[in-house]
């Protein structure tokens, strides 16, 4: 049918393991407690495998259909038992789709458009790391910066000024630890499945929705079995649930340092200081939290 990561990229039994616990947070730097914003729990993923637990931040602002297209498959129950049916090392891991074999979705709602860009105006936090080359499918898209605790680029804030909407487009980068939503040769084929990023992966910048990232729990993401498919029994995911919907006593507070915070813009001002440049993006730590 569809639904995998496709040839652009070169690639691109519900197991039994009791899940790990859930996953510690690095330890953070004391950082000042008005640098911290706390992730709303309705826009995170639980995600239980036998490899133990992800907790992924969930990217309205990115792409809000897909957003709302998995957040209700999670309360349906869709993806509990589903396997990592395709898992390349130093690319992804892909999951979401109850044949578990890429062919299928759910057939119960209709593919989704694309969202492969946002639009970015004075109202939304956005620190920037510096401008690159042009690039050559959109070449006014030079800077690069950090919304919501992604690395993305998009065009110039001076260049608000000349658009109608007073925005600029960008797009969300595939680094390591996203999410994306996986589909066939027509961009606007999404339904269910989707992969979470092992490795930085430029090439589906703007050629793929993206619409979260792992805030905690990337060691599982890369510690899934590889293959294509992988030798049975494929790891999977045992249960997935939004944050808002655990018992009070399960529920944690996630914090994520604020990349407009002057705290995260010294992260950035010492990385650069160091040599890196905005090609670098990807590299930079956003701080997490867990009380």
């Amino acid at each position: 049918m569809k639904f995998a990561p496709i040839a652009l990229v070169a690639l691109l039994l519900t197991a039994a393991t009791p899940a790990l616990a859930a996953p510690k947070a690095p330890k953070a730097p004391d950082y000042p407690a008005a640098d911290w914003r706390v992730v709303d729990p309705e826009n995170v993923m639980v995600i239980d495998t036998n490899r133990g637990q992800i907790l992924v931040e969930l990217a309205p602002w990115a792409a809000p259909g897909h957003v709302e297209r998995v957040r209700g498959l999670v309360r349906r129950g869709f993806y509990d038992g589903l396997t990592f049916f395709r898992v390349i090392d130093d690319f992804m891991a892909q999951t979401g789709d109850p044949r578990n074999d890429g062919t299928g979705g759910d057939d119960s709602q209709p593919d989704m458009k694309a969202e492969f860009f946002f639009r970015r105006g004075r109202e939304t936090p956005f620190t920037s790391m510096g401008r690159l080359a042009p690039d050559l499918k959109i070449p006014s898209l030079t800077e690069v910066g950090f919304v919501g605790g992604h690395a993305v680029r998009g065009g110039p804030s001076l260049q608000m000024m000349a658009a109608a909407d007073g925005k600029v487009q960008g797009w969300p980068l595939f680094c390591a630890g996203t999410l994306g939503m996986a589909r066939a040769q027509d961009p606007d084929t999404a339904n269910s499945q989707f992969f979470l990023m092992r490795q930085t992966y430029p090439l589906l910048d703007a050629n793929y929705t993206l619409f979260g990232r792992v805030l905690v729990g990337l060691e599982a993401v890369r510690a899934i079995k590889v293959g294509e498919p992988p030798a049975p029994p494929a790891d999977a995911m045992t249960r997935v649930r939004m944050l808002a919907d655990l018992p009070a006593g399960e529920r944690k507070t996630i914090q994520v340092l604020d990349t407009a915070s002057p705290s995260f813009k010294a992260i950035l001002a010492a990385a650069i200081a160091a040599g890196k440049g905005p090609a670098d993006a990807c590299a930079i730590d956003v701080p997490v939290k867990i009380g």
